[in-house]
C-alpha cells in the first residue's frame, strides 16, 4: 500500500478531530491516518493478494476472540486516536474489554481515543519497510503492548513489545498471542504462500 503524508500547515494549524472525521466520511473510498506531527497520510487500497492475507490474519484472531470473549477486534478500517494525537488504522487490532468498556458510546462512534493492546501491520509489495517499522515504533511507544509487522515476501516476523526490543523471526508456522492474548495461535502457513 503506497502512502503520502501531506503538511497541511499551510492551511490549517491543526486538523481538529471533528474536520478530520468528516474528510473521512466524505471520501469513504479513501484511507487516511494523521501522524503524531497533524499531517494527513493518504493511503491507497491494497492489492487483492494483500487484502486475503489480511482476512485470513483478521479471521483467526476474531475466531480466537469469539471463542474466548476477552476483547474486541477491529478490521483495517477502524481508526483510533492514539495517545500522541495520531489517528492510526492497523491492518488488525484488539483490545481488552476492560479497556473497551472504559469508553463511551459517543467515543466508540468515533475515531476512540485509546492505544489498543495489540496492532498488525502486513506489508504489502508497495509498502517500504522502514516506514512502516517507524509505524510500529510509534505504536509501541503508545504504551500498545503488542505487535507483529508480517512481511510476507521475505517471509519475516518482527515482533513488538512494550519496554522490549524488537525480536525478528524467519519463516515461524505459526505465532503466538503471549500473555496479552491467551491462547491465540495464528497459523502462517496460508501468509507465507
Amino acid at each position: 500500500m503506497t502512502s503520502y503524508a501531506i503538511d497541511l500547515k499551510p492551511l490549517v494549524k491543526h486538523i481538529s478531530d471533528s474536520d478530520f472525521e468528516r474528510l473521512c466520511a466524505k471520501n469513504p473510498d479513501l484511507k487516511f491516518e494523521t501522524d503524531a506531527n497533524g499531517n494527513l497520510i493518504v493511503m491507497s487500497p491494497t492489492g487483492t493478494l494483500t487484502g486475503s492475507k489480511n482476512g485470513d490474519l483478521f479471521a483467526q484472531i476474531w475466531n480466537w476472540n469469539r471463542q474466548y470473549k476477552l476483547g474486541k477486534v477491529f478490521d483495517s478500517s477502524t481508526g483510533f486516536k492514539l495517545s500522541n494525537n495520531s489517528v492510526r488504522s492497523p491492518d488488525v487490532s484488539w483490545m481488552a474489554l476492560t479497556k473497551w468498556d472504559s469508553l463511551t458510546d459517543k467515543q466508540k462512534r468515533g475515531f476512540a481515543p485509546i492505544d489498543p493492546d495489540f496492532v498488525l501491520e502486513l506489508m504489502s509489495p508497495a509498502d517500504d519497510l522502514l516506514t512502516v517499522q517507524k509505524k510500529m515504533m510509534e505504536y509501541i511507544s503508545c504504551d500498545i503492548k503488542l505487535g507483529w509487522l508480517i512481511n510476507p515476501d521475505d517471509k519475516q516476523i518482527e515482533i513488538y513489545r512494550f519496554g522490549q526490543d524488537k525480536e525478528v523471526l524467519n519463516n515461524p508456522s505459526t505465532l503466538s498471542g503471549e500473555d496479552i492474548m491467551p491462547k491465540l495461535i495464528v497459523d502462517l502457513s496460508d501468509i507465507w504462500q
